[in-house]
């Protein structure tokens, strides 16, 4: 077993941190506490405080219903900073709105409904279990297949990947951008280039990517996409997704919830379904103003920092990481199962182990908050925004230290309902 890098070069580089300000902007109560889950749920934001107060006493409290004329686009606001920030998507085109799989249900139903003479929905199986879902009922329903494409292993799913299961008969190509799993990053344009080429429409899963790693959607002419911003955007919890249409489809794409907020003056309470023109005819419902608030607030704190800076931080958290394994870890049966190339890998660092659900539930013991996922993975997300260098060398001591000492041995491996 190596040293691996000293405490002192953590030190070193918090110093450095050209952003090691940002972390003040939130909600720090429990200092020694260390959190690495931040791709399953980020850190609250102390803007979110004051502004979740003021639209709630002032807004809702003292406007009352005057304030619609405000709320009422509130999610499409919203959805253009974020597409601006951070998914690299001109305004008019990305909307706040309901949760990850309803807004997945919308955008795929509507694709096929686009693609009606083709048969195949083409997925990867390990994509994330409500993904693989929804397009599964989407699939029973209409009698299409739902072809799964094995997945490379720990290396990201590219061109070559998908290009032996595209045909004629593909209708649509969904996917995640980063893996849930190993953090690998699919190669997003070459893929969509090659869903293109064979006549099929593309919708990518942005929840792990989203505030954590570069997208274009742009200029990358990605058709459809979907994520959440409980992650990395600090949202909270079950704060509603965002999706997002390419311009040139709106018109053409019709989605399958005819609810009265995706309709044309709304408010004239209309007899016949007539959609509005652009991204607000996939709205569905009511907008949940209250819930769309902490999300402005997250994108506003990452736009501060700016997404180069969080990306560069976030490769040098997660290559820190990949060193204490390779020193510390290795020895003791961990696997790297992600990416050893930074460029490849997203804002997560998985480890596999036999046991790791006990090494999961061990370092919880020992103030470490890492995220297992079954059967036998440990990640790590050490989120640039509020992460220091320390944290990540003191997580990684904590566990080398538990598993010397076999203290990962005492905990039940049967996991709980929530990992």
């Amino acid at each position: 077993m190596t040293a691996g890098p000293d405490r002192a070069v953590a030190e070193r580089l918090d110093a450095e941190d050209p952003i090691g300000w940002l972390r003040d902007r939130f909600v720090l109560d429990d200092p020694g506490l260390l959190y690495l889950d931040g791709n399953s749920l980020g850190r609250l934001p102390a803007a979110t405080v004051t502004a979740m107060a003021v639209a709630v006493q002032q807004t809702w409290g003292h406007q009352l219903v005057r304030i619609w004329q405000e709320w009422i686009d509130v999610g499409q606001r919203v959805g253009d900073r974020l597409g601006q920030a951070l998914l690299g998507a001109a305004p008019g085109q990305v909307a706040i709105a309901d949760s990850t799989s309803v807004n997945l249900y919308k955008l795929a139903a509507a694709a096929l409904d686009a693609r009606r003479d083709r048969r195949v929905v083409l997925t990867s199986a390990d994509n994330f279990p409500t993904d693989r879902y929804v397009l599964e009922g989407l699939a029973a329903a209409r009698g299409l297949e739902l072809r799964l494409l094995e997945p490379p292993g720990p290396d990201p799913i590219d061109a070559a990947t998908v290009a032996p299961h595209l045909g004629q008969d593909v209708a649509l190509v969904s996917l995640s951008h980063v893996s849930y799993l190993s953090g690998a990053i699919a190669d997003a344009p070459a893929v969509t280039a090659a869903a293109h080429g064979a006549g099929a429409l593309v919708l990518w899963d942005l929840c792990h990517s989203v505030g954590a790693v570069p997208v274009e959607l742009d200029a990358w002419e990605v058709d459809l996409a979907v994520g959440c911003t409980y992650k990395y955007l600090n949202a909270g919890p079950g704060a509603p997704s965002f999706l997002y249409v390419r311009r040139a489809l709106q018109e053409r794409l019709r989605q399958p919830i005819w609810g009265w907020w995706g309709q044309r003056d709304q408010f004239a309470m209309g007899q016949a379904y007539d959609p509005e023109p652009g991204i607000a005819r996939f709205l569905v419902g009511t907008p949940p103003v209250l819930a769309v608030v902490p999300v402005g607030v997250g994108v506003d704190v990452l736009a501060e920092a700016g997404l180069p800076r969080l990306r560069a931080k976030s490769v040098a958290l997660t290559g820190l990481t990949v060193d204490l394994w390779e020193s510390w870890l290795r020895p003791h049966g961990f696997a790297l199962a992600s990416p050893r190339e930074p460029s490849r890998r997203g804002g997560h660092v998985a480890l596999g182990h036999s046991r790791a659900y006990g090494v999961s539930r061990a370092l919880l013991a020992a103030g470490v908050v890492p995220d297992f996922r079954p059967p036998d993975l440990v990640r790590l997300a050490p989120a640039p925004a509020y992460t220091r260098f320390v944290d990540v060398w003191d997580a990684m001591d904590r566990l080398r230290r538990l598993l010397e000492g076999g203290r990962h041995l005492l905990f039940d491996e049967a996991p709980g309902r929530v990992t």
